[in-house]
């Protein structure tokens, strides 16, 4: 792999309206907010669908946890297609792919093992489409504009999520589960529609990682196997990524007991759905805060303490808080979701130049799963120290990460590596190189480098 050229001219700072100058941004936001949304109605109704047929609440929890666990497989084994393919066709495809699995879900009667088959194949592939994805935005964005395109797109997720929960009780109330798949099959067949249609396809020299390059070298499975031993071969990659996986895991198995939580302290009827939606309000507002107030180099020295926000009021946890300090203490710790912004930047500088789609792919699938085995894990230590008691271990967990990135991450200097200290990381074998990259464009200024968008 070869390393990028030159860190982030890191101070200029953008504004929301730059980064929607950007159409490419603006196109594969809109499609990633209706996918979500579509991702949202399928999975719930999908799991209401498994319970309905066999009245298993194991299988029912399997069906929704099914289209996250595979993922980190998926981006081992195929990440470096993300780099390989033209994105367009990757995008675009992996939409197409997801609307023929929702649409046979809907229409043909299969046994569960086997539907629970079909989501866990698509899910093997989703880290290729979303590195793809992830890849292109970078080269569309760049500077500080990526950090609040990525803003943009924590805050369009969490809207779309939150929509697609509640569109998926209304749908399936109205037309029952296969027809709600229907209407999934519909968005993202409408996501493929616009991304092939007005996305343009890149030339050759706008797409590095094409088959000729030297990740194009073997087979995909062998290119992408060597990819992640690379990237993962790093230390500042190595630590830029848990840092970025653990602390959301140990919130999520957090949020994975709420509904417990809320039982066991006897609260009335649908609270914990106000409960479990005070986290993607609190990451909304977070995000928004903390993208647009606040300039590049205070969002970069306030990654420790907000990560330490997401653990702080979970501890608070053990004191058995009723309703109303339960709200305030899950909207704080979703607030704390914006340490993010301030390693997209320095995680981007540190990636090599033709491996930035599958490190994409190996981020989020790694994030995914991770975020699915952390309520297994303090679901089981709940059956011994209470629910309260389990919640506040995740949230020491998660204080104790943010020590951790305290004690490797000097906050005098954001960007914890010299870039010719990286290339020598991440086992590249060039000392001196120049930029191949093109320049920023006119509407977003002349910061350096863009980001990931996607949020998949």
């Amino acid at each position: 792999m070869t390393p990028t050229a030159e860190p982030a001219q890191g101070d200029h700072r953008a504004t929301y309206r730059d980064v929607l100058a950007e159409p490419r941004f603006r196109l594969l936001l809109s499609t990633r907010t209706v996918a979500i949304t579509a991702d949202s109605l399928r999975i719930t109704t999908f799991s209401v669908l498994v319970f309905t047929a066999t009245g298993s609440p194991l299988l029912s929890a399997l069906a929704f946890g099914i289209g996250f666990l595979p993922q980190l497989f998926g981006s081992l084994l195929l990440g470096s297609l993300a780099d390989r393919l033209p994105p367009r066709a990757l995008i675009a495809g992996g939409y197409a792919v997801e609307c023929a699995a929702a649409l046979l879900l809907a229409l043909v009667r299969l046994p569960i093992a086997a539907s629970l088959v079909v989501v866990a194949l698509v899910a093997l592939a989703t880290p290729v489409f979303s590195g793809a994805s992830s890849r292109l935005v970078a080269r569309c964005l760049d500077g500080d504009a990526y950090v609040l395109g990525r803003s943009l797109n924590n805050i369009a997720a969490s809207g779309a999520q939150l929509f697609g929960l509640a569109l998926g009780g209304a749908v399936v109330a109205v037309l029952g589960p296969h027809r709600a798949l229907a209407v999934s099959a519909a968005l993202y067949l409408g996501c493929a529609l616009a991304l092939r249609i007005r996305l343009p396809r890149l030339e050759p020299d706008e797409c590095h990682g094409t088959p000729g390059s030297p990740r194009g070298d073997g087979g995909a499975v062998r290119a992408s196997l060597r990819g992640a031993r690379l990237l993962l071969r790093g230390r500042t990659v190595r630590r830029l990524m848990l840092a970025q996986w653990l602390p959301p895991a140990f919130v999520a198995g957090a949020e994975g007991l709420i509904v417990a939580y809320a039982g066991g302290r006897h609260f009335a009827p649908g609270w914990y759905a106000v409960l479990m939606g005070c986290l993607p309000v609190g990451m909304l507002v977070g995000d928004l805060l903390v993208g647009r107030l606040l300039p590049p180099p205070a969002r970069e020295r306030l990654v420790v303490p907000l990560a330490g926000l997401m653990g702080v009021p979970l501890v608070g946890f053990a004191a058995d808080p009723g309703v109303g300090a339960s709200s305030c203490l899950l909207l704080l710790c979703g607030f704390g979701f914006a340490y993010g912004l301030g390693l997209q930047r320095p995680f981007l500088d540190a990636l090599p130049q033709d491996g930035q789609g599958q490190a994409f792919g190996l981020l989020g699938a790694g994030g995914m799963t991770l975020q699915g085995v952390g309520p297994a894990c303090f679901g089981s230590l709940a059956a011994g120290i209470g629910t309260g008691g389990a919640i506040a271990l995740a949230g020491g967990a998660a204080v104790l990460t943010a020590v951790w990135i305290l004690a490797w991450r000097s906050p005098a200097s954001p960007v914890p590596v010299p870039n010719h200290t990286r290339g020598a990381e991440n086992g590249a074998e060039q000392t001196s190189r120049t930029d191949s990259r093109p320049r920023p464009s006119p509407s977003l200024g002349s910061a350096g480098r863009g980001g990931s968008c996607t949020g998949s």
